[in-house]
């Protein structure tokens, strides 16, 4: 560690590495220096993310535009290396970065009550509308087709044709969910393709615990894991933080029953989005909302399901059938928002045409 940390420029010797946090993804450590500062120091995962230099580029080029905005979120600010890049390598070829830690922040599992997640979106809404004007075509494609919900459902049938552990016959109802709403799991693509819905710099990860609240007044102060940052649609992002946030169950719930979607948490959200960012969306991105709310959460049960077909190479599992409930759950949460669309179309009415700038 001493040797990857000697590569940047840091203010002050550093005094003390210990392992901080609890992703899944890359290995991070708070450093404090002598001189009082801190910083966070993470190992970039090489399997998730295959070209690091790319990712290190999409977070500086992203993080220092939305700095200049002075939106109010502190943004993070990655740490040079004594050779000019953003980045060190250890002699395993592994790639490091450091930025300035953010202390006195709150980082939530599960919203307490309804102003949680409406500060949650008023965050990822100002990183949106900072990033109305950036040029999104210039970001790095880290993981590629990430939120391309067509090429997941390519992947998903030919993880079918090949069976590789003979599961298929136990996840037909599954399938036949899946495939039978193929085309309309398609529509936000074919927009994009077409031009109906412009193309995003946008976060791609938009859960709650990747937003920092203030721990004295609880209201946003940062967005946390800049890591796939990349070009996208609005409607990912919206639908993404919904699917965690609005839930009323685990991701992994076994209890079907449990799971459906809280229009109290979705409105909240909605709200908070849209007083951030509404009048930077055009009318189709803010038309398109709870469809991206609904898409994302069968594209991450489509996920769940191709792993468990897969022998459960993908997410880490703790029980032989977690990726199956984990897919089970995200359906049942879809059918759920599909029996409430008339209340999910209403609040979106009520709460866009409330706004000014509409």
């Amino acid at each position: 560690m001493e040797q990857v940390l000697q590569q940047f420029c840091l203010d002050g010797t550093p005094v003390s590495c210990e392992p901080f946090g609890n992703g899944h993804i890359n290995r991070t450590f708070r450093v404090t220096c002598s001189s009082g500062r801190v910083y966070t120091l993470q190992r970039i995962n090489r399997v998730a993310f295959r070209h690091p230099e790319e990712l290190i580029e999409n977070i500086d080029a992203v993080s220092r535009f939305i700095a200049r905005k002075d939106i109010g979120l502190e943004m993070i600010c990655l740490c040079p290396a004594k050779d000019s890049r953003k980045y060190a390598v250890d002699a395993q070829g592994e790639f490091w970065r450091a930025y300035d830690f953010i202390s006195g922040g709150l980082s939530l599992e599960a919203p307490r009550d309804c102003n949680d997640f409406y500060q949650a979106a008023v965050a990822f809404g100002k990183f949106q509308q900072a990033l109305a004007d950036f040029p999104a075509a210039t970001l790095h494609e880290t993981i590629p087709h990430f939120h391309d919900t067509e090429d997941r459902l390519n992947q998903l049938r030919a993880s079918v044709e090949a069976d590789a552990c003979g599961r298929v016959r136990a996840v037909g109802p599954e399938l036949t969910f899946i495939f039978s709403r193929e085309q309309e799991l398609g529509t936000l693509c074919r927009m994009l393709r077409s031009g109906a819905l412009p193309l995003r710099g946008t976060h791609n990860d938009t859960k709650l615990n990747n937003v920092l609240l203030d721990e004295q007044t609880g209201r946003a102060r940062s967005v946390l894991d800049l890591d796939t940052v990349m070009p996208g649609l609005s409607a990912y992002d919206f639908g993404d933080a919904v699917r965690f946030g609005a839930s009323s169950a685990a991701e992994d719930e076994t209890d079907l029953s449990k799971v459906f979607l809280r229009l109290d948490m979705y409105r909240a959200y909605l709200e908070g989005y849209l007083d951030a960012c509404g009048h930077a969306l055009t009318e189709n991105e803010i038309n398109v909302l709870p469809l991206g709310a609904k898409i994302i959460t069968i594209e991450l049960g489509m996920r769940f399901l191709k792993d468990y077909l897969d022998g459960d190479v993908y997410f880490k599992i703790d029980r032989p059938t977690q990726n199956l409930d984990r897919c089970r759950a995200q359906l049942r949460l879809a059918a759920n928002m599909e029996a409430q669309w008339p209340q999910m179309q209403q609040i979106l009415r009520e709460t866009a045409s409330s706004r000014c700038w509409t």
